[in-house]
């Protein structure tokens, strides 16, 4: 696939629940092995620092947690449950750290490649869908932490699509958090059969996304 116009920086430097909204419908493009692997992300979830106690940087800087503290655009890579990697994008300008956890994506790659990388997927929506299914599609783990993806050199890059209608975005609580779990901080593309099912307890009113406070 050729790669397009990528995403600039600034448009991550700005409060963390704008960039959120922002990044859907953007495109990340990773190389592999097996060729480039790319999906349109439709679900990701925000987390800011010192305020927000479900954040990784709610206590501070940490060797685990720099890449949260800026610049904007950069991977923060981290490992869980033993198990999974999962991805999120830096925000903010440097020094007032946030991230973005990329949840889920639609493949618009070969999707002959995404299969290969994800052969247990039975369905095209399942092939990135869930963040640790989307990081483990990317080849995104340790030694991609820290990889800027506005930088056209980086082997994992992140284009811009054009905004996604304000009208198809949803927001509702994160996912599998203990603190701040009823913040509406999870944002989806309304109708993408990839977007991942709201499992734990009952569900927050879905509503449309916008800037909270």
């Amino acid at each position: 696939m050729t790669d397009g116009d990528l995403l600039d920086r600034e448009e991550l430097a700005g409060d963390v629940l704008d960039a959120a909204v922002r990044l859907l419908g953007c495109t990340l493009v990773a190389d592999v092995p097996e060729g480039p692997v790319a999906v349109r992300l439709v679900e990701v979830e925000a987390y800011r620092g010192a305020d927000d106690p479900a954040s990784h940087s709610f206590r501070g800087r940490t060797a685990r947690n720099g890449v949260m503290f800026g610049p904007p655009g950069h991977l923060y890579v981290y490992f869980v449950y033993g198990m999974h990697f999962c991805a999120n994008i830096s925000c903010l300008p440097e020094g007032r750290p946030s991230g973005v956890l990329l949840r889920a994506g639609e493949v618009v790659s070969d999707p002959g490649v995404a299969h290969a990388r994800r052969p247990a997927a039975r369905r095209a929506a399942d092939l990135a869908r869930g963040p640790a299914r989307l990081a483990s599609l990317l080849g995104l783990g340790r030694e991609q932490n820290g990889l800027d993806v506005t930088d056209p050199a980086s082997p994992v890059r992140l284009l811009a699509g054009p905004p996604v209608d304000p009208a198809q975005v949803r927001s509702g609580p994160r996912v599998g958090v203990a603190a701040a779990h009823d913040l509406p901080w999870r944002f989806w593309v309304d109708g993408s059969p990839a977007v991942s099912p709201y499992r734990p307890g009952r569900n927050a009113p879905v509503a449309p996304a916008g800037r909270e406070g």
